[in-house]
């Protein structure tokens, strides 16, 4: 079974009040389908960093996150994944400001995931540095990892459908 990497933006989505701004509704909803409906089909990890970013805020909201994350197996936050993070930072494949995104990126890859799920696409899944994210992961041997949002889990059905109607 093919492991995923959940990373707070997923968790901090799905658990959310829907928001009325058209555009966070959209990605609130897809965190909370692909939580219903795809998860199941993986195992799913995480980090203490995860579970420390889902546990800040509102008692209210930071008690519906850690409640997603209850039972999820922890990855551990070693010191090769802090000088993978390093490295991403001082390659300037993320900005000193992402160090903790770093760390997601480089949990999922040291372990060995398959997938890291996320919606931050701001530094973690930007399409302008993603290829250079995956080089330097490959050059480390770290080449496993996709780095992906709930959208590419999601609708593969519905899109086949619209190609079948002209």
């Amino acid at each position: 079974m093919d492991i995923v990497y959940i990373e707070t933006s997923i968790i901090s989505h799905a658990s959310a009040w829907p928001s009325s701004n058209i555009q966070i509704a959209a990605i609130q909803h897809q965190a909370r389908e692909w939580w219903s409906t795809e998860r199941h089909n993986f195992e799913l990890v995480t980090s203490q960093l995860v579970i420390d970013e889902a546990s800040v805020g509102d008692p209210t909201a930071s008690e519906d996150r850690l409640k997603l994350l209850d039972g999820l197996t922890t990855v551990p936050i070693s010191d090769a994944v802090r000088t993978l993070a390093r490295e991403i930072v001082s390659t300037s494949l993320m900005p000193e400001k992402a160090a903790a995104d770093a760390l997601h990126v480089a949990a999922a890859a040291v372990v060995g995931v398959q997938y890291l799920l996320t919606l931050n696409c701001k530094h973690i899944a930007n399409a302008h540095e993603l290829p250079r994210i995956y080089r330097l992961l490959d050059e480390r041997g770290f080449g496993q990892l996709l780095i992906c949002t709930p959208a590419e889990f999601l609708g593969g059905d519905e899109n086949d459908d619209e190609k079948s109607h002209p």
